[in-house]
């Protein structure tokens, strides 16, 4: 059996054309978030030392992005409720206007489906936390997706309380993160926003939106809000900032 060899895009910039074409496994709504489709393939240019590549026999089987800011400071005060998408947005800006980040953020690790449950998830974040902290950042923050949410109906609050008898969350997600010396401090409720037409909304999960109200999509933790009279749907999905001090 072959080695996985987990560097950064930096050291390997031979990645770079397979990055656009990667699938880590997510359902078409969630392809579609504004913020990040504006400024995710960003990432590999501005900060390709932020991107961690896994390679098994010299093919590519995951992917991990984190990304630099400034946190805390006079204006941002607490994490974003806008979770993913602020994370994202006050990287791409502080990279733009000069400033010199003290904190960075994780932003996604994705596994090819192949490679999944060979414990490869927490071997990514072990060698993200330690690429942040070689940089010089003491923290680590995660707005992670509990993607084992299966209730849409239970708030995050809720869920994010429930754990096993050994005290980790019930949550195989948010129990990498605590396993790995992650703490989790709060919901961050509006960390994805997903809005558009009832047309797109019928094309990215094959259901009907033809009533006004709560849709529950497939894989979706929280309901979709769905407005006919309108002719548009909602989808705000909450995450979880965890913390990693490094």
């Amino acid at each position: 059996m072959s080695e996985i060899v987990i560097t950064t895009l930096a050291e390997r910039p031979e990645y770079r054309p397979e990055l656009k074409d990667f699938s880590g496994g997510w359902p078409k709504f969630m392809q579609q978030d504004p913020t990040g489709n504006a400024l995710m393939g960003r990432i590999s240019e501005l900060f390709p030392q932020h991107l961690l590549v896994a390679t098994d026999g010299g093919e590519l089987v995951a992917l991990g992005r984190s990304i630099p800011f400034v946190f805390p400071d006079e204006e941002r005060t607490a994490l974003p409720a806008g979770g993913w998408d602020t994370a994202l947005l006050w990287g791409v800006a502080d990279h733009r206007n000069g400033r010199t980040p003290n904190a960075a953020s994780a932003l996604e690790i994705s596994i090819r489906a192949s490679h999944l449950g060979r414990g490869l998830s927490h071997e990514m974040l072990a060698t993200m936390r330690r690429t942040v902290q070689a940089m010089g950042f003491k923290t680590l923050y995660a707005p992670v997706r509990p993607n084992g949410k299966q209730d849409p109906r239970q708030p995050m609050t809720e869920y994010i309380q429930q754990v096993r008898e050994d005290g980790l969350p019930v949550d195989p997600w948010l129990r990498v993160h605590v396993k790995a010396g992650g703490k989790i401090i709060e919901v961050a409720p509006a960390s994805m926003v997903i809005a558009s037409s009832l047309d797109n909304w019928r094309d990215w999960t094959g259901l009907p939106f033809d009533e006004t109200g709560e849709v529950i999509v497939p894989k979706a933790l929280v309901p979709v809000q769905c407005n006919v009279e309108h002719g548009y749907a909602a989808y705000v999905e909450p995450n979880v900032w965890v913390q990693h001090d490094l």
